[in-house]
């Protein structure tokens, strides 16, 4: 068994093809990433760590993990499939929004400008792949109480945490009192503030599975360029021509 593990941790890989990728200019990167669903266990990790890391509020899932059943009793089995926005290199989502505040940057994430958006969700609908969301300003703790001189309620401890401002886009957004991302469509953006900073995304991080591999899908020497190769890849919907960045080990 000792034979078939790799050398090392993909996660020391990745970071190490991510410290390479960093060195190049920034167009010349286009990320990327893979989704082994042999190794996903539907623990949902990913989904709890992207909420964490952007502070996403009630509603607003950048990383959900659908789950399927399959066969029949008493030979029944089931299996996950992690759904993060995967970055249409043709993205219908673009064409229809009025006021161009989403757009593919120049490595190849589909990214939202919240400062233009003006909430119109054209594009949640645009989307065949349900990949976007709307923030409508609500709170976890909106309807916790409050009791006198007591380290509980929403004011004291719970909004401590939901008031933290995100950090999306490379930004201090400000505490959720109506401004933006407060009305906007909402998606996953690949963690690009992490990315930023030498960090890979969040939900690749925190994979129980190591099931996520992320990095620059045009590096011949990338762990993703390698999974990316394999026979067993395949895209949701390719069928759409919408070119994803994410692609799947099935």
């Amino acid at each position: 068994m000792g034979r078939d593990l790799p050398a090392e941790d993909p996660l020391i890989r990745m970071q190490k093809d991510l410290k390479r990728a960093l060195q190049k200019k920034p167009a010349e990167i286009k990320w990327g990433m893979v989704i082994d669903l042999a190794k996903c266990i539907g623990c949902h990790a990913c989904t709890i760590g992207c909420v964490a890391e952007n502070k996403l509020p009630p509603g607003v899932v950048y990383r959900p993990v659908l789950e399927e059943e399959l066969g029949h009793y008493p030979a029944v089995r089931r299996r996950f499939l992690p759904r993060p926005c995967v970055q249409c290199q043709t993205p219908p989502c673009t064409k229809v929004c009025p006021v161009n505040a989403t757009y593919i940057n120049e490595q190849g994430a589909v990214i939202v400008d919240y400062n233009r958006c003006i909430g119109c969700r054209y594009c949640l609908v645009a989307c065949p792949y349900a990949a976007r969301t709307s923030d409508f300003g609500e709170w976890y703790t909106g309807g916790t109480p409050e009791v006198a001189e007591k380290l509980v309620g929403r004011k004291v401890a719970a909004q401590g945490y939901e008031a933290h401002p995100a950090a999306e886009y490379g930004k201090k957004w400000p505490i959720r009192n109506g401004g933006s991302p407060v009305g906007n469509a909402r998606k996953c953006h690949f963690c690009l503030h992490r990315l930023a900073v030498g960090m890979l995304p969040a939900c690749v991080t925190t994979c129980v599975g190591r099931a996520t591999y992320f990095g620059d899908r045009t590096d011949p020497a990338s762990l993703v360029f390698e999974q990316i190769g394999s026979p067993r890849v395949w895209r949701l919907k390719e069928e759409l021509g919408t070119n994803p960045a994410v692609y799947y080990l099935g």
